[in-house]
């Protein structure tokens, strides 16, 4: 049987996909949600830890959070008087995203202020500074959110980055119900882009989904939110944590198999059918009845679609990782396949080809694409607050050993 569902009006399928974004936070079946969802930047971390792994010592939280030692990579000179905290872009459980203007240079950035009890408190001070690793590792790449530095208080851990202000793809999805191939076709090139680039590093990107997908002021596609990455994957190396978020959740993933970097190939084939069709390839509003049709339904693909898409759609989200698109030569394969023969990817990379569409942001105080519901609250003045580390009595292990970050010149 092919998994069917009748093409849906514009206003259902408006409410359908609201449901989905609602949905996120329910879902407790087979994962669990852990927090929250920082607007666009990096915060939104759903996943599913395999708990017969025997515990980390790392992972048990500290005492205190204060005085903690930062490390050779400290910038003792950062603070956050540094900036003018204007809007809050996001915010989750973990803490806030902050449009800021540094005083010295007028730079505006996408500030993240994150609690330290708060993380200490769920355990996941270990995903934190994965996050951090990654993103020093980004600053090479166009699509990739930069990390400029961090920085941290006794209460408070700061990411500085890319101030980005076009909107996530779900944001323009939801409200354009699906995109035309050509307009698929850029942003799923320059996902790959980016994608293929972390693979490079031995990173595979586990939680690919329009919500993490971000345009810039031109249109440009920037790939956020490294909280479920796996540092040090080989080619042939795999792992079996089980994470991702339910809708684009590979076979082997759900079927807690050892699996490898394919998974974020099924993820952006996931991505490219929702582009095209408007919802992700096996969606039900039951979740176990959607990972039944993730794991036994073959894949369906309906209307006036080409060729190539339709060839490339089946090859990334074939529920045989062996037998996928980039199984053999990753993001090679994918670079070659006839459906993105109209790219130019040295072009691409440089950004040279123009957007299809453009966000047209009047500036950085544009934030039309981001939620009234975030940026209308009230900043609290304990993010703009520096507490005097002496002050406390307590000292606190090295749970954030080393988070602190400043650019060396090699990377300006």
């Amino acid at each position: 049987m092919y998994v069917a569902w009748m093409e849906p009006s514009s206003t259902a399928l408006g409410k359908t996909k609201e449901l989905i974004k609602q949905g996120r936070e329910r879902i407790g079946q087979t994962i669990k949600a852990s927090g929250s969802r920082l607007c666009s930047y990096a915060e939104r971390v759903v996943f599913l830890m395999d708990r017969s792994r025997s515990p980390d010592k790392s992972t048990q939280p500290p005492t205190s959070t204060d005085n903690i030692n930062l490390g050779p990579s400290a910038n003792p000179n950062a603070k956050p008087t540094d900036f003018d905290f204007l809007k809050v872009i996001g915010k989750g459980s973990f803490g806030k995203v902050l449009l800021a203007k540094r005083k010295c240079d007028g730079t505006f950035y996408a500030v993240k202020v994150l609690h330290k009890k708060t993380i200490l408190k769920k355990k996941e001070q270990n995903h934190i500074m994965a996050e951090r690793n990654v993103l020093l590792k980004n600053v090479k790449h166009p699509f990739l959110v930069g990390l400029h530095y961090s920085f941290q208080t006794s209460e408070k851990l700061y990411f500085v980055l890319d101030y980005v202000n076009g909107g996530e793809l779900f944001f323009h999805l939801q409200r354009e119900r699906c995109f035309r191939e050509p307009r698929a076709r850029f942003y799923a090139a320059e996902v790959a882009s980016a994608i293929g680039y972390l693979h490079s590093l031995n990173i595979i990107y586990r939680d690919l989904k329009p919500e993490n997908i971000l345009l810039d002021c031109q249109g440009h596609v920037v790939l956020t939110d490294f909280g479920l990455c796996k540092e040090g994957m080989e080619q042939e190396e795999t792992t079996s944590t089980f994470c991702g978020t339910p809708e684009y959740l590979a076979p082997e993933v759900l079927k807690k198999q050892p699996y490898d970097r394919t998974v974020d190939w099924w993820c952006l084939g996931a991505v490219l059918y929702e582009m095209l069709f408007g919802l992700p390839p096996f969606y039900s509003r039951d979740v176990s009845q959607m990972y039944d049709n993730i794991l036994h339904k073959p894949l369906h693909i309906q209307g006036s679609k080409t060729v190539a898409a339709c060839d490339i759609l089946q090859g990334l989200l074939h529920k045989d990782q062996k037998r996928r698109l980039g199984a053999k030569t990753d993001f090679l394969e994918i670079k070659n396949h006839v459906f993105f023969s109209p790219i130019n990817w040295d072009d691409l990379y440089h950004k040279r080809i123009t957007p299809p569409f453009n966000p047209n942001v009047a500036g950085p105080a544009d934030l039309r694409h981001f939620d009234p519901e975030f940026t209308q609250e009230a900043i609290s003045t304990s993010i703009t607050h520096t507490p005097d580390l002496a002050a406390s009595s307590s000292s606190a292990s090295d749970a954030f050993l080393g988070f602190s970050y400043a650019p060396t010149e090699e990377d300006i």
